[in-house]
């Protein structure tokens, strides 16, 4: 038999990437939605499993996925694993056992002089004609100007980004068949002094990420959409 008209292949061929795309595309989305019903805040973590310094790099890789304000990137990570540092992390986070029984518990910081390194962040897109330098100038000074003289809102943004980057890292451990537990419950100042953290950085929050172990609570219930979500203006949220 004859092969088809060149013509004919093309369109053969392209139907075929577009039925794959779909496919994965659904796939791709139906388990984001999956890992955001799914996820819960574990208490109570295998401490038989371990996770590789692959497996954690590539968890922060993903967080760092997330948006941030003129793309400052505010956020980093300190991975702790070793048992005698998760000894030093529990004693300054109020003795919770979850901090030495995840395989690794991120210390979540945001860097409050972020918009120092923005050139870098912007330099990229400059060199690759996505940005023009009058853009990129015009940018470095909104963060100047918006964060260099305005020390609570350059932390309010810290500490948002910082977030966003956690929330992005507890989905992608949900997706690869882990779970976290964010954690406020520590001592800033403890955990600056245990770990050598310059002022600049806010500890942010206290993340352990593993395998859930038996014992944990089920997931717990939600508002109703009716109480959080209001259309057009808030003119009936409770004042």
């Amino acid at each position: 038999m004859e092969n088809p008209p060149l013509s004919v292949r093309h369109l053969q061929s392209t139907r075929s990437q577009l039925i794959c795309y779909l496919i994965t595309s659904t796939l791709t989305t139906m388990n984001t939605i999956e890992a955001i019903h799914h996820r819960i805040s574990a208490n109570k973590f295998d401490t038989t499993r371990s996770l590789s310094q692959a497996e954690i790099q590539e968890l922060v890789q993903l967080a760092t996925e997330a948006p941030s304000s003129l793309n400052i990137q505010h956020w980093r990570f300190v991975a702790v694993t070793k048992t005698e540092d998760k000894t030093r992390l529990k004693a300054v986070a109020f003795d919770q056992q979850k901090v030495v029984d995840a395989p690794v518990v991120f210390i979540v910081l945001g860097d409050v002089r972020g918009h120092e390194k923005l050139a870098a962040a912007l330099e990229p897109l400059v060199v690759a004609g996505t940005f023009d330098r009058k853009m990129a100038d015009g940018w470095l000074g909104a963060a100047g100007h918006l964060y260099g003289s305005n020390l609570q809102m350059a932390r309010d943004e810290a500490i948002r980004s910082a977030s966003l980057a956690a929330m992005t890292l507890m989905l992608a451990a949900e997706a690869k068949g882990m779970a976290s537990g964010p954690m406020i419950g520590f001592d800033p100042d403890g955990v600056r002094r245990e770990f050598q953290i310059p002022d600049r950085y806010v500890p942010v929050m206290l993340l352990p990420v593993g395998y859930a172990s038996v014992g944990n609570w089920a997931r717990k219930p939600r508002f109703a959409l009716k109480d959080v979500l209001f259309l057009g203006h808030g003119q009936d949220l409770p004042a």
